[in-house]
């Protein structure tokens, strides 16, 4: 994968305080996520005792793990996802064009990464930055499009998006 192609977008910057001996030891932890605006997305978490070094370890781990989620017209979501991850709570609902992002913090980063345009999103549980994205992330990628159904069903798309539409 071409590193070119990847935006990332940092989301936290946390303090972290040790105290020893001699007085305090300050290092940074930083939380960024990384996307192609085309349904990939990764997310990295990582510490260092100066904030550009935190930032370059967390874009390299996000880097490191990403993964690809489907997108209906790749523009939003397949249906609606209610995901849970600790203490943070996410509901994410797809949306008509021209909604754009309505998200708060770490799922509008999240989102504006993959590549979603058209998202109401809110977050119910913790304010948790690290928690919300989380939760979000596992929501992405529980989320199944109309082709992976299909194929689990042993049916054709046409069949199932049918039904859909009947109810």
């Amino acid at each position: 994968m071409q590193n070119i192609e990847f935006k990332d977008k940092l989301v936290s910057i946390n303090r972290i305080t040790k105290v020893v001996k001699g007085g305090r030891r300050f290092a940074f932890s930083a939380l960024v996520v990384v996307g192609n605006y085309a349904g990939s997305i990764g997310v990295g978490h990582a510490k260092a005792k100066q904030v550009p070094d935190a930032i370059k370890k967390a874009t390299q781990t996000a880097k490191n793990n990403l993964f690809k989620i489907p997108l209906r017209e790749g523009r939003t979501l397949h249906h609606d996802i209610l995901s849970k991850d600790g203490a943070g709570k996410v509901l994410l609902r797809s949306a008509p064009s021209g909604t754009g992002i309505i998200a708060g913090g770490p799922i509008r980063a999240a989102c504006e990464v993959v590549g979603i345009k058209d998202v109401v999103a809110k977050s119910l549980g913790s304010s948790n930055p690290i928690n919300v994205l989380r939760a979000c992330i596992k929501g992405l990628r529980n989320q199944k499009s109309p082709k992976s159904i299909a194929d689990l069903r042993g049916k054709k798309i046409n069949e199932i998006m049918k039904k859909k539409l009947d109810n």
